[in-house]
């Protein structure tokens, strides 16, 4: 890494940010902290719930409070970045500091990206095989789905920061985004980023694409399988598998959209990341809590404990 940097002229990197208006940033800078705040407590609330809670002891749950440490974990990376971006004149980021945001950027989310994958696989075994369920899906089993998902999410981030370490930056270094990322940055290389381009589209298109199928097969199995329900299972597997799908939709599209593609910025790109590193992070333990009796009851017999001992 330091090699790298010894051989470019750029040791520092400028970020344009979300907005050049000061106004706009200003009320932006409510907005994330606002947003930020709501994704750290929503998140950290539903780990605690799952984590204090007996009746919340299925594998199902398990995945989800990895997910929401994931979501903190993500938008942590750009969100407390670009608050105080927001407040500053010259937003600058160091070569280091920009490799090391893209490299735990891509790491964190390709986990998340295989993480939802093995939470449709879960839903699809509780569903079509319920009987075999506890057996197929066991502890073991689950953290080893999980500890897959960290290292898969590894290895493509590994790769993706390889490809652009490599690159010679010799002016200019102003990236227009509002945090490092991978196909900003191939764009200020002082070469030709063809293949380079091409690599780093296929990296994330092989993974994006087979999760997507995986998914989708996924959800068809699940569909089918629902004919031969009553009416009341088939409303239950239809919540849970309705609220895992709005969160795969708001996480896949936008992530599609930015990384399935040649190395190109779209002035739509930092609209779209915001959508992906902050909203979807935020949204998520709203959507999975909307018809979820379960969680509602052990967050109702967390808070009653809590009471219980401050009136003590």
């Amino acid at each position: 890494m330091v090699s790298m940097e010894s051989k470019n002229n750029v040791t520092e990197f400028i970020l344009r940010g979300l907005t050049q208006d000061k106004t706009v940033a200003k009320v932006c800078v409510s907005l994330f902290l606002v947003f930020y705040a709501t994704i750290i407590l929503g998140n950290l609330l539903i780990i605690i719930t799952i984590k204090t809670s007996e009746q919340l002891d299925s594998p199902m749950y398990f995945f989800w409070s990895y997910l929401s440490f994931v979501d903190i974990s993500y938008s942590t990376v750009t969100a407390p970045k670009l608050i105080y971006d927001l407040l500053v004149e010259k937003k600058t980021i160091s070569f280091v500091g920009c490799i090391a945001q893209m490299f735990v950027g891509h790491f964190i989310g390709c986990t998340e990206i295989f993480l939802l994958t093995v939470m449709a696989y879960d839903r699809c075994i509780a569903i079509c095989k319920p009987l075999h369920y506890t057996n197929t899906v066991n502890k073991h089993v689950c953290g080893c789905l999980v500890a897959a998902s960290w290292v898969g999410g590894f290895v493509h981030s590994l790769v993706q920061t390889l490809l652009a370490v490599q690159l010679p930056f010799c002016g200019p270094n102003e990236i227009d985004h509002y945090f490092c990322d991978v196909h900003p940055l191939v764009k200020l290389a002082c070469t030709d980023t063809y293949i380079i381009g091409v690599s780093v589209a296929a990296n994330s298109g092989v993974i994006s694409l087979s999760c997507f199928v995986v998914l989708v097969v996924s959800y068809g199995v699940i569909l089918v399988s629902l004919r031969t329900r009553s009416s009341e299972g088939r409303l239950k597997a239809f919540y849970t598998c309705t609220s895992h799908i709005t969160v795969v939709g708001l996480f896949f599209g936008p992530c599609i959209f930015i990384y399935m593609r040649p190395s190109t910025t779209t002035s739509a790109d930092k609209m779209v990341s915001v959508f992906y590193t902050i909203i979807t992070p935020m949204l998520n333990p709203f959507i999975y809590t909307f018809r979820n009796e379960e969680v509602k009851n052990a967050m109702k017999k967390l808070w009653s404990r809590k009471v219980k001992r401050s009136e003590k």
